[in-house]
């Protein structure tokens, strides 16, 4: 009889990860079809809801799908977002109603009828306002949203030319229009305890600083889609692949120098957050997100 094969303990649990993966995929397919006219484009195929499902999965690895509810959701709402602003506003004068409707419905306000981002926003805005540290998070989660939505409008003007292109550090200085940060804000409270006031700033800053490192690996992934999208990129401004990846080396240990403080009194925040950021070095190595037009 052939001896019996143990599998490897780590297979068991990247097993574990994507099963739940494959679970969290589902719901993220349930939430799409709910909203059947923002994310009917085809660049919405099974492999983007595949790969932000595994995002979540091996960023936060303790947690089951429940608790990777919020984050998915959030995640999921960014990229239509994302879709109507980059791709299908027409002006920045449209980018900046939209960003405007949001942040109206955030606050509070009934979503406008038939506008399905700001109806897929209420329903997450009421589900967030259930978590226990809700009282005092949500307002950190509605800032990130003005920040992530100011950032989307800037660039908006940058490619319409209503604005003078930026600098590649003006913007670096921009990458809240990622969403990284609005979308962990939203996982933050709807997973974690109520935090202490001086964790509330450290934890930002660690966020912010992950946030910039994200968005210069999703540039090195993209730049061919978004020269044929009309997107803007890092390599359009002046600086080549070699300086952007020095620079993705230096703000990579910057963020770890800010996230090693929370692992006392946050650990699985601050293992979120790394984890996050080393998921993206990986994949961002490969592909990324979006499906073709």
């Amino acid at each position: 009889m052939e001896a019996e094969i143990a599998a490897p303990p780590l297979a068991v649990e990247s097993g574990r990860i994507c099963a739940v993966a494959g679970q969290t995929q589902r719901q993220m397919r349930s939430w799409a079809a709910a909203y059947p006219g923002l994310y009917s484009a085809k660049a919405f195929d099974p492999a983007l809801y595949s790969t932000l499902a595994l995002a979540t999965a091996f960023s936060g690895p303790w947690l089951d799908a429940s608790h990777q509810r919020m984050a998915n959701r959030v995640t999921l709402w960014c990229f239509g977002l994302d879709w109507l602003v980059d791709y299908v506003a027409t002006s920045p004068g449209e980018a900046r109603g939209v960003a405007y409707r949001c942040l109206a419905v955030a606050g509070g306000a009934a979503p406008p009828e038939g506008d399905e981002l700001t109806a897929f926003l209420a329903d997450i805005r009421d589900e967030l306002a259930t978590a226990e540290a809700h009282g005092v998070l949500g307002e950190v989660w509605r800032d990130e949203l003005r920040r992530m939505l100011a950032a989307m409008v800037r660039e908006c003007e940058w490619k319409a030319g209503s604005a003078a292109m930026p600098t590649f550090e003006e913007y670096l200085g921009n990458a809240d229009n990622l969403g990284f940060s609005f979308v962990f804000a939203a996982h933050w409270a709807a997973t974690e305890p109520v935090p202490a006031p001086e964790d509330i700033i450290a934890t930002r800053a660690a966020s912010w600083a992950v946030q910039r490192v994200i968005r210069l690996l999703n540039d090195l992934a993209t730049y061919e889609r978004d020269v044929s999208w009309g997107d803007l990129n890092a390599l359009m401004l002046g600086v080549d692949r070699a300086e952007v990846g020095e620079r993705v080396t230096a703000l990579a240990g910057a963020a770890r120098d800010l996230i090693r403080p929370l692992r006392g009194g946050q650990p699985r925040v601050a293992g979120y957050l790394e984890r996050q950021m080393e998921f993206c070095m990986g994949f961002y190595g490969v592909t990324d997100y979006w499906g073709s037009l």
